[in-house]
C-alpha cells in the first residue's frame, strides 16, 4: 500500500519506446510525401512559366505578322531575345510611338536555384532554324525548354515539356 501512494505519475520506459517508434514510423511516411509535394509545386511553376513565355513569343510573332513590328529581310518574325518580350518594341502602326509589351516580367526557371543567374539564362532557347530533336540557339527565340535533366512526376522528361 505504501508503494502505490508514493508512486508519481509519469511514463514508463516501454511507453516512451512505443511512442518514439510510432513517431519514427510517421516521419518515414511523411518525409517522402513532403518531397513529392515540393517537386509537384516546382513542376506546376515550370508548366506555368513555360506557358507564359510561349504565349508571349506567339503574341510577338502575331504582332510581327500584323505589321506592328518593323519587318526586316531575313528575319523569322520571332523575338531576337527573351528580354525583348519584357522591354517591349515600338509599335510601327502607332502614331504616338507607343510600345508593345508582351510580358510584365520574365519568369525564372523554378529548378535553377542560383539567384545570380538572370531569368533569361535559366532557360534553354531554340531558334526557328533548329530542329525540335536538337534545339540550338540562333538569331531568334522560337521556343524555350527546361535544361535541367530529369523526369517529371508524369514520367515525361522536363526537356520535352
Amino acid at each position: 500500500m505504501k508503494t502505490a501512494c508514493n508512486r508519481r505519475g509519469g511514463f514508463t520506459l516501454i511507453e516512451l519506446v512505443v511512442t518514439l517508434a510510432i513517431l519514427g514510423t510517421l516521419s518515414t511516411v511523411a518525409l517522402p510525401m513532403a518531397e513529392v509535394a515540393v517537386q509537384r509545386g516546382k513542376e506546376q511553376d515550370l508548366n506555368s512559366a513555360l506557358r507564359q513565355i510561349r504565349d508571349a513569343i506567339d503574341a510577338y510573332k502575331q504582332a510581327y505578322d500584323q505589321g506592328h513590328i518593323i519587318r526586316k529581310v531575313g528575319e523569322s518574325g520571332y523575338p531576337p531575345t527573351l528580354d525583348i518580350l519584357v522591354q517591349g518594341v515600338n509599335d510601327a502602326l502607332s502614331k504616338k510611338d507607343q510600345k508593345l509589351y508582351f510580358l510584365r516580367h520574365l519568369p525564372r526557371n523554378p529548378f535553377v536555384l542560383d539567384s545570380s543567374v538572370s531569368a533569361a539564362a535559366t532557360w534553354g532557347i531554340r531558334s526557328y532554324a533548329s530542329s525540335a530533336d536538337n534545339p540550338q540557339e540562333g538569331d531568334d527565340v522560337f521556343d524555350v525548354y527546361e535544361q535541367v535533366p530529369g523526369k517529371g512526376l508524369n514520367g515525361v522528361p522536363y526537356r520535352e515539356w
